[in-house]
């Protein structure tokens, strides 16, 4: 009997610990120009207020995710979890930090690049800062990430409702009539002819959404491929262009909506592939936008 009672009373205790765990969220974003930056550090501080949070910027840049973990740490997080403000999942980035992070056991090929490209560079914020010689020896890019705490990682957006709700209101605010209007939503997408078949998939599941929180005349989706090889990406562009004008000489007025984390330059890439084009281009990205701070969270859980 006193055996049971002592079982009780510490899984008691255990399932007190669990409930009191406090859990620290990993930020995950690509980095860019100060004004993009800014927008992921807003958003950062409004999950903040709830949950511990830090930022770490880059693509798979180990130096940037150790800091963030070390931070996260040193508040007292008893678990992270990293949730990436990645538009897809689909891609070498996320499958780099993926390893990084330990969620996974062989390290992608791409990953070596990575470490190259960041030595360095923060790619939109500051990296590390290089080891002088009464310094440590810097650690290898490709090495994971050392954490005192379990992690866990999300997946990014992907096809998630919120992502459909905040596309419909960045086509609410340049749109008229949605019944007369043609809605175009183009993202960057991946190199991998994979990658890219699944950031499709996703992307109808959006449309699907979409269409059943307004009806537009039609809807249609494309990757503009802005890293593949030139043969990929002129062909992105004359399929970008043809559905515009396709659209058009259909009486509709197109609205053109970006499925970016925020502006920052690849728009005015696609302003420049829609040269001569009869179009009207949404005004931001999915940022900035409070419902993120509500997606950070639910992923969080």
């Amino acid at each position: 009997m006193k055996t049971r009672i002592a079982l009780v009373v510490l899984f008691t205790l255990a399932a007190a610990r669990m409930a009191s765990a406090d859990t620290g969220v990993l930020l995950l974003a690509h980095g860019g120009q100060a004004e993009w930056n800014a927008r992921v550090k807003a958003l950062a501080a409004k999950v903040n207020a709830t949950k511990p949070t830090e930022v770490a910027f880059g693509m798979a840049t180990r130096a940037n995710l150790q800091q963030a973990v070390d931070r996260l740490v040193a508040r007292g997080v008893t678990e992270i979890v990293a949730v990436p403000l990645f538009v897809s999942s689909w891609s070498s980035v996320i499958t780099s930090t993926e390893y990084l992070l330990g969620q996974r056991a062989e390290a992608p090929a791409a990953l070596a690049a990575f470490a190259r490209m960041s030595h360095g560079s923060g790619h939109g914020a500051p990296a590390a800062k290089a080891h002088d010689a009464h310094d440590a020896p810097a650690v290898d890019g490709r090495t994971p990430v050392e954490s005192p705490v379990p992690i866990r990682m999300t997946p990014a957006l992907n096809d998630h409702p919120i992502v459909a709700e905040i596309l419909a209101s960045r086509a609410r605010a340049v749109g008229k009539d949605p019944a007369s209007e043609s809605l175009v939503i183009v993202a960057h997408g991946p190199n991998e002819e994979e990658d890219n078949r699944r950031w499709l998939a996703d992307m109808a599941s959006l449309s699907r959404r979409l269409g059943a929180i307004e009806k537009f005349a039609s809807v249609d989706y494309l990757t503009v491929r802005d890293d593949a090889p030139k043969p990929v990406w002129e062909k992105a562009k004359a399929e970008l262009r043809a559905v515009v004008e396709k659209r058009t000489a259909e009486g509709r007025r197109v609205l053109v909506v970006p499925l970016l984390i925020s502006f920052g330059g690849i728009e005015k890439g696609l302003r420049e592939r829609l040269d001569g084009l009869t179009y009207t281009m949404a005004l931001s990205g999915l940022m900035p936008d409070d419902r993120l701070v509500d997606w950070v969270l639910a992923m969080a859980k």
